[in-house]
């Protein structure tokens, strides 16, 4: 073999061997940037908010009662049979006027023995003060003794302390005749009838039902129970508004007058009573009420998407982005929900990067790529032409 024959193979194995160790560098180098391209598009791309801080006002909405003014429940004083009645329920009446007459002949008869235990009291009383008269007469010619005419004095005394019994006795039987007429304690409204001509009345609140109940509805008290966790917000003087089923878009102004300064052990919540206005009767005893109470937001409060938040067995969190693009999970405690979104009172700042609607799948310490650095960065990266094939 010729020397140029063997210069021309050696040259050959040499570019041969060059070509084949620039190929296995290429696809080295091709299979290095594929692996580094699919490990960055390991790492999720998520969308990263701020939370919102909380309204300055919140709107509390809760259930009340209404109840009349003053609701006085009218029982009977005095027994017998109801005579007759005067007026109905849903009848207006005036302080005074007369709802029914009871008939009381027990009562009368009871009166008219008084008053001739009076008259016989008096008979007694005015024979032994002219008694009483002659003997100290007869006492200054010593014809009686010191001792006989004390007695006379004294035995009329006697008699004038019965007469003063008997006609007490006569007073307390004329102001219960008195209560034969039923009336109305005050300016309202009847809304409640239950008694009839003729119907068996018995004295007192113990023994038999009320004849009558008299609301006044000039004005109205609105009773709310408020969870504790509101209560130190409440104050005289707050501002409400009340909807009722009946009057479904139309509010009805309202004041908090007095709050029983006391959390009930069994419901934890405070009673607060409000006022309303009621010049033209709209508003009725028992009504259920909508109130809607306009207080001070809390300055720590801030709000997120409902699609935030994460339901794991340490409770309620939501996923930050921390420094390094590092997942951090945070535990939070959650004020209230808002449907779309919640309010947060604790575990989270405004200042925070919250991932919104996380993958499941996500831990603390996991790296992430922010949905809007991918926008600035343009294209992403995509794997070399060799590493393709």
């Amino acid at each position: 073999m010729s020397r140029a024959l063997r210069r021309f193979l050696t040259g050959g194995a040499v570019v041969a061997l060059a070509i084949g160790g620039l190929g296995i560098w290429s696809r080295t180098q091709s299979q290095a940037e594929l692996a580094q391209w699919t490990a960055e598009e390991a790492i999720p791309t998520v969308e990263v908010i701020h939370p919102k801080a909380g309204a300055k006002t919140q709107d509390v909405v809760l259930p009340g009662d209404v109840e009349a003014y003053f609701d006085a429940p009218i029982y009977a004083r005095v027994s017998g049979y109801l005579k007759t009645w005067y007026r109905d329920i849903g009848a207006h009446v005036k302080a005074g006027e007369l709802l029914a007459e009871i008939d009381t002949p027990d009562l009368d008869q009871q009166l008219s023995q008084a008053q001739a235990d009076l008259a016989a009291a008096k008979a007694n009383l005015a024979l032994a003060e002219i008694t009483a008269k002659r003997w100290q007469t007869l006492l200054v010619s010593d014809a009686v003794s010191r001792q006989e005419v004390d007695e006379k004095v004294g035995d009329a005394e006697a008699k004038k302390a019965i007469v003063a019994a008997a006609a007490a006795n006569v007073s307390r039987l004329k102001a219960l005749e008195a209560f034969k007429r039923i009336v109305a304690p005050f300016d309202g409204v009847v809304t409640a009838r239950k008694t009839d001509v003729g119907a068996l009345i018995n004295a007192g609140s113990g023994t038999g039902p009320e004849l009558f109940s008299v609301a006044d509805v000039h004005k109205m008290r609105t009773y709310v129970r408020v969870p504790q966790a509101l209560s130190a917000g409440l104050h005289a003087g707050l501002k409400a508004q009340m909807y009722l089923p009946q009057f479904p878009n139309r509010p009805f102004p309202a004041a908090v007058v007095t709050t029983s300064e006391a959390i009930n052990q069994k419901s934890r919540t405070l009673l607060v009573e409000l006022d309303t206005d009621n010049p033209k009767g709209e508003l009725t005893p028992g009504t259920y009420a909508e109130v809607h109470f306009e207080m001070t937001g809390n300055p720590n409060v801030v709000r997120v998407p409902a699609s935030a938040l994460l339901f794991r067995a340490q409770g309620l969190q939501v996923a930050t982005v921390g420094p390094k693009d590092k997942v951090v999970l945070k535990s939070i405690t959650l004020a209230r929900d808002l449907g779309n979104e919640v309010e947060v009172d604790g575990g989270l700042t405004s200042a925070d990067k919250v991932i919104n609607s996380p993958p499941d799948s996500i831990e603390q310490g996991d790296k992430v790529r922010i949905a809007e650095a991918v926008v600035a960065e343009g294209n992403t990266k995509t794997p070399a032409a060799g590493a393709a094939q």
